[in-house]
C-alpha cells in the first residue's frame, strides 16, 4: 500500500488528503497549529463565527465544486455580494456602477481618466513589466492611481513598480475600463468576469466547515489527521532524489513514499540541505508578506452593509474590513452585535508585526474613526488580535526567474509535491488551493502526468463561471 504524508490542514492539503483516503491510500495530515482550515478556517469569537477575513467559494472547476457539494451538500446560502471602494472620503461600489462613478468623481476627473486610457490605447507600454504598467496600459494612468495604487503597495508593501506583472494577469485578466463601463452600464448582466461576480456560496457554518468536514471524512477512511505536529524538514534518500518521510520538529520521523507540502516553499526548500549555492540564493530571494487581524465587536447591527470593504485611502494603514454580519444569518447566532474584522500587512521585520495588541487595538479604532467608518454613538464592545504569518507570497518583479530556479531543483525529487499558496508560492484562492490538492492526489492514484507548478500561471482564471455552476455539474 502506498503512504503518503500531507504537510499542512489548510484546503490544498485536506483537499489532497481527503481525495488519497477515498482512493485507499494510506494517508497522514501534519498540522503545526490546533486546527484545520489553515487561512480559511472559521472559529467563534463572543457567541458567534468569523473567518480570518473574507473567504468566499466559487469555481468553474467541476473538480473542485465536486468536493465543494460532496461536504457541505445544501449546508450553505448563497451570498449576495457587496463590496465597496473607500477613497477620498467617498465609497464606490464595487463593481463599479456608471451613476456612481459619476456622482463620487469630477467632471475634470473623468476626463483625465479618460485621456490617460485613450493615451495607453493609442500608446500603449510594450511588454509590461510590472503592475503599475500592466495596469495602466488597460485603464490608463489616472484610473490605475485612484483604484489600483494605494490599495497594492499596501497589501505588497514595496512600490508598484517592484510588483511583478504576473499578479495582475492572473487577477485581473482581460478586463478593459471599456469592458468595465459596459458591465456597470448593464449592471454585469451575465457574470462575464471573474472580478465582476456578484453572487457566492458560502457554507452556513463558515468557510472553515469545508475543511473540518473533509477532516472528519479522513479519519472516517482510517486517515490521521494529526494536529500540533509541525515538520522541521523533509527526508530525501541518500541520492536526495526521492522523498523517504518527514522529521517533525521533536526529532521523531515518519517514512513515506509520497510528501505532499504546503508548509511555506522557503522553509521547504532551505531544509532539504546539500542545495547548490544558486538553489539557495534563489530561495532565500523569495518572502511572503503578513496579515494582522483585529476584531472588534460593535454593539449595532447597522454599521454598512457591504460584506467587505476595500480601503484605498493612503491615509490609513488599514486595507480591508469584513463586516461578518452580512454574509448568513446563521453566523451571527441570534446576537445583536456586529463583529468586524479589519486587516492591516506587514513584514516580520516592521515594528507592526511585534507591537503589543493594545498598541494594535488603538491604531485600529483611531482609523476606524479617521475614515468614519464607525459613528461615534456606537461602541467597541469587545476586541481581539490574531496575527497570521506569510499570508501572501510577493510578486516582487522579476520573482519567476529566482522561482523557476527553485521549481527546476524540485522537479528532480521523486515523490515531493509542493502545492498551495504557501507550498507553491502562488497567490492562490482557496478554489485554486483545492484544485492543486485534488491534482495532486491524482498523481498519485492515477499516474497523472499534470505538471501542479502550471495550476494557475496561464490567465485561465476559475472563478469566471455562473452561480449554477456550484450547484450543478
Amino acid at each position: 500500500m502506498k503512504k503518503a504524508i500531507v504537510i499542512g490542514a489548510g484546503p490544498a492539503g485536506l483537499s489532497s488528503a481527503h481525495e488519497l483516503s477515498k482512493k485507499g491510500v494510506e494517508v497522514i495530515v501534519l498540522e503545526a497549529s490546533n486546527h484545520v482550515g489553515g487561512m480559511s478556517r472559521s472559529f467563534d469569537l463572543w457567541g458567534q463565527t468569523v473567518d480570518l477575513g473574507p473567504h468566499r467559494f466559487f469555481s468553474k472547476q467541476k473538480e473542485v465544486n465536486a468536493f465543494f457539494n460532496e461536504l457541505i451538500k445544501d449546508d450553505f446560502t448563497l451570498v449576495n455580494r457587496q463590496t465597496r471602494i473607500y477613497y477620498s472620503g467617498k465609497y464606490f461600489q464595487y463593481p463599479l456602477k456608471f451613476g456612481n462613478v459619476l456622482k463620487n468623481l469630477s467632471l475634470v476627473t473623468i476626463f483625465q481618466i479618460l485621456w490617460h486610457y485613450l493615451v495607453r490605447v493609442f500608446f500603449p507600454i510594450k511588454n509590461p513589466k510590472n503592475l503599475e504598467e500592466w495596469i495602466s496600459n488597460r485603464f490608463g494612468e489616472k484610473l490605475y492611481s485612484i483604484f489600483f495604487k494605494n490599495y497594492s503597495e499596501k497589501l505588497w508593501g514595496i512600490k508598484c513598480t517592484q510588483i511583478d506583472a504576473d499578479w495582475a494577469a492572473q487577477r485581473i485578466k482581460t478586463l478593459s475600463l471599456v469592458q468595465a463601463v459596459i458591465s456597470s452600464i448593464f449592471n454585469n448582466q451575465g457574470h462575464k468576469h471573474k472580478t465582476l461576480v456578484d453572487q457566492f456560496a458560502y457554507p452556513n457554518n463558515g468557510t472553515g466547515t469545508l475543511y473540518e468536514r473533509a477532516a472528519e471524512s479522513i479519519k472516517k477512511k482510517n486517515g490521521e489527521i494529526a494536529l500540533n505536529s509541525p515538520v522541521k524538514r523533509v527526508l530525501l534518500d541518500k541520492g536526495n532524489k526521492k522523498v523517504s518521510g518527514v522529521e517533525l520538529t521533536d526529532g521523531s520521523v515518519i517514512k513515506a513514499d509520497y510528501v505532499i507540502s504546503t508548509m511555506p516553499l522557503t522553509n521547504l526548500v532551505n531544509g532539504l540541505g546539500h542545495l547548490p549555492k544558486k538553489v539557495k540564493e534563489a530561495v532565500n530571494s523569495l518572502y511572503f508578506r503578513n496579515t494582522i487581524l483585529v476584531y472588534f465587536e460593535v454593539d449595532t447591527i447597522n454599521l454598512f452593509t457591504d460584506n467587505w470593504l476595500y480601503i484605498h485611502a493612503p491615509e490609513v494603514k488599514l486595507g480591508r474590513v469584513t463586516n461578518f454580519r452580512n454574509w448568513c444569518p446563521t453566523l451571527n447566532k441570534d446576537k445583536n452585535t456586529a463583529i468586524l474584522a479589519l486587516e492591516f500587512w506587514c513584514f516580520e521585520k516592521d515594528k507592526m508585526w511585534s507591537a503589543n495588541d493594545n498598541d494594535l487595538i488603538k491604531m485600529a479604532k483611531k482609523e476606524l474613526s479617521d475614515i468614519n467608518l464607525m459613528p461615534k454613538k456606537y461602541k467597541i464592545i469587545n476586541s481581539k488580535v490574531i496575527r497570521v504569518p506569510k499570508c501572501y507570497p510577493v510578486y516582487e518583479t522579476g520573482y519567476m526567474k529566482k522561482l523557476d530556479i527553485v521549481i527546476d531543483c524540485l522537479k528532480d525529487v521523486e515523490g515531493l509535491m509542493p502545492i498551495g499558496r504557501y507550498g507553491a508560492f502562488k497567490y492562490n484562492n482557496q478554489d485554486h488551493s483545492i484544485l492543486m490538492g485534488l491534482l495532486a492526489a491524482n498523481k498519485i492514484t492515477n499516474n497523472n502526468p499534470t505538471d501542479l507548478w502550471k495550476v494557475n500561471t496561464d490567465t485561465e482564471y476559475q472563478e469566471d463561471a455562473n452561480i449554477k455552476d456550484v450547484l450543478i455539474y
